[in-house]
């Protein structure tokens, strides 16, 4: 009798606990949907998951943020808002000049994922085989997405790779795209660079008549820049939206090159160590005679977001980019002394100019629907980027006299 007590004692209390805790367990999802901020699925598939709550760092910034920063590409926005993004702007580096790579905590530009509304972006056809950051990598090319278009931006500063592949290593960059079946927006930005920099002149050769201080001080203002951008939201029917967004920028190139102490012609008479004559137009070379800066840049870029419901449980979806980009930036300059050169064509020398174009497509359709407990969506993504080269104010060595100074120098092609 005593131990058949204990048993119905313990049973009881066991069912007592177990009626707490399924009440306490009832009331559990009220508080959590209060508590709910804002909604993040950059790395991870936790759908009710809070920016606060995200077991990784995850930055979050708005279009109010971007238009408030004061620039106009993406890449530079970004590495004004995050201290771990790198977005240098190297010159004299043929078509890194053109499609600049960016990098997430210091890693190589191809590792950090890219989506646009949580799908793959495709890459940029040039290789980086320059010796600037991003060396051996193919990247995207952020800046293919104008600002306009932009409603807010998810940055997953940690490794996501066991998750998205090997290309996430460094993290995560989400451009989730304006969906508003109304309103709109216009903006102009113009701008330039005013520099005051020292640069060291160098030492002449022996006997040189021209002559400097060992460092010259040099004040340039360059690189206008005009950027005017728009965005407009259509209705499509009752259920739905079309988003479109138009860029054009119009950027003139910088120059912020060094002294050339070299001679430039060859010398008239003299050697090492007999007086040297020198000859008299070294007196009056432009010895600023590089481009080291920012490319000369024209950009049209246009940009489609749509959207439908046909029902409370099925939505299409798809948006379409297109942008042409041409540049100008320059090579080493070509003295006129030099083996490269033929005086016949250029008497003075030549800065040889370089003037990629790129054209950028991108087209995406899908659906989203609900399949009982299962949320189901479905895409189909495309991707291509072009480039080619021109190089003018040239000539081929090897024909002498009867060189072109114009090359269409091939290019690049990549489709995803």
């Amino acid at each position: 009798m005593l131990n058949g007590s204990r048993w119905f004692v313990l049973f009881c209390v066991s069912a007592l606990l177990s009626g707490v805790a399924a009440v306490s367990l009832a009331q559990e999802p009220a508080t959590s949907e209060a508590l709910l901020e804002r909604v993040v699925v950059t790395g991870t598939r936790v759908a009710d998951r809070s920016a606060l709550e995200t077991a990784v760092p995850v930055d979050v910034v708005s279009s109010e943020a971007l238009q408030n920063l004061g620039v106009t590409e993406i890449n530079q926005a970004l590495s004004v808002s995050l201290p771990s993004f790198n977005f240098p702007r190297p010159g004299l580096a043929d078509g890194t000049d053109t499609i600049r790579p960016a990098a997430l905590r210091g890693l190589s530009p191809d590792q950090t994922l890219v989506l646009v509304n949580g799908k793959r972006r495709h890459a940029a056809a040039l290789v980086n085989v320059n010796a600037t950051i991003g060396r051996g990598a193919s990247a995207v090319d952020l800046n293919t997405i104008p600002n306009a278009m932009v409603e807010t931006i998810e940055i997953l500063r940690d490794g996501a790779s066991a998750q998205y592949g090997s290309d996430a290593i460094a993290g995560v960059l989400n451009l989730r795209l304006r969906q508003r079946g109304e309103g709109g927006e216009a903006s102009v930005s113009y701008g330039w660079r005013d520099s005051t920099y020292e640069v060291r002149t160098g030492t002449p050769p022996v006997d040189a008549g021209w002559s400097a201080p060992s460092t010259l001080s040099r004040s340039v203002s360059d690189g206008e820049t005009l950027t005017a951008s728009i965005w407009k939201g259509l209705s499509l029917g009752e259920n739905g939206f079309i988003t479109i967004a138009a860029e054009y920028k119009d950027q003139e190139h910088t120059e912020r090159g060094g002294w050339d102490a070299r001679n430039q012609y060859p010398i008239l008479s003299g050697t090492g160590v007999s007086p040297v004559v020198y000859d008299p137009r070294e007196l009056t070379f432009n010895r600023f005679n590089s481009w080291y800066g920012e490319p000369a840049m024209q950009q049209k870029t246009l940009f489609l977001n749509a959207g439908y419901e046909l029902s409370n449980t099925v939505e299409l979806y798809g948006w379409a980019s297109w942008q042409n980009r041409k540049a100008e930036s320059a090579g080493f300059y070509r003295r006129s002394l030099d083996d490269r050169n033929v005086v016949e064509i250029y008497p003075d020398g030549f800065l040889p100019i370089i003037e990629p174009e790129v054209d950028d497509y991108s087209v995406a359709v899908g659906t989203k629907w609900g399949l009982g407990e299962w949320d189901v969506d479905t895409s189909l993504v495309y991707g291509l980027n072009k480039m080619e080269f021109t190089i003018t104010n040239t000539l081929n060595r090897s024909l002498g006299t009867a060189s072109k100074t114009e090359f269409d120098a091939g290019g690049f092609d990549y489709d995803q």
